[in-house]
């Protein structure tokens, strides 16, 4: 049989680790509302990045920056911009890197382009399908002469490709790394971005241009409001658990 005295001794310590659980659940929940309330600082920063790209798609095209400003070019202040170069491919010196799109599987044609300017840059002229990845089998679209490009500028992609590796020797490439890529085909002075080309139709149908799939996730509400619930619902255990 249990003493008064002894109940009552065991009961302050009882009620201080109950304080400390309290505690430290209290810090939890505050930590959980903080996850909520930084996912929906994310979601108003990620609806200010759809608007700025948004903007660019669709403005008018602006001239290829040129080497004076390439240490200036950022993915922030510049990825999607709309631009145009003029000048003639290298069509003898493109590079097929491996694409999977709304057209199906096959490659992208990043050709050069030696600009009136004097610089060159990539271009990723489009799509083309497996069995269309000998340059003999689409001769049309190999275009000889003055040429204008309009497209979206975009980054270059050093990393490869999902668990694979540039396979520059072999010729076998998985992401448009534009570096390896000026290296492997011996271009100086090449820009360091390339510009993914319009919807304008090439001779022949191929390459298909204007395939850049623009997609932002933005789940950041979703986020928010299963923090803050998960805060509100142990929030509310705890009380609950404390009454009892």
């Amino acid at each position: 049989m249990t003493s008064p005295t002894s109940a009552a001794g065991r009961q302050p310590h009882s009620l201080w680790v109950r304080v400390v659980l309290a505690g430290g659940i209290a810090l939890i929940v505050a930590g959980l509302f903080g996850l909520g309330i930084w996912q929906l600082e994310r979601r108003v920063e990620k609806l200010a990045l759809i608007a700025r790209v948004d903007a660019r798609v669709h403005a008018d095209p602006v001239a290829a920056p040129g080497p004076a400003d390439w240490p200036h070019v950022t993915v922030a202040n510049d990825e999607y911009l709309r631009v145009r170069a003029s000048g003639h491919f290298l069509n003898d010196k493109e590079t097929l890197t491996q694409a999977v799109t709304e057209a199906g599987a096959g490659s992208w044609v990043m050709t050069p382009l030696v600009t009136d300017q004097g610089f060159t840059v990539l271009v990723n002229r489009g799509f083309v399908p497996e069995d269309r990845r000998d340059p003999a089998s689409r001769v049309q679209g190999e275009i000889a002469g003055e040429v204008t490009v309009t497209g979206l500028l975009r980054m270059s992609e050093p990393r490869g490709g999902f668990l694979r590796t540039d396979d520059p020797a072999g010729n076998h490439w998985y992401s448009r790394d534009v570096a390896e890529i000026a290296v492997a085909r011996g271009l100086a002075n090449t820009a360091p971005y390339f510009i993914d080309a319009d919807a304008t139709p090439n001779p022949g149908g191929l390459p298909i241009g204007g395939l850049t799939v623009i997609r932002f996730p933005n789940n950041h509400l979703v986020y928010a409001l299963t923090w803050f619930a998960l805060g509100i619902g142990l929030a509310w255990a705890t009380v609950y658990a404390w009454r009892k």
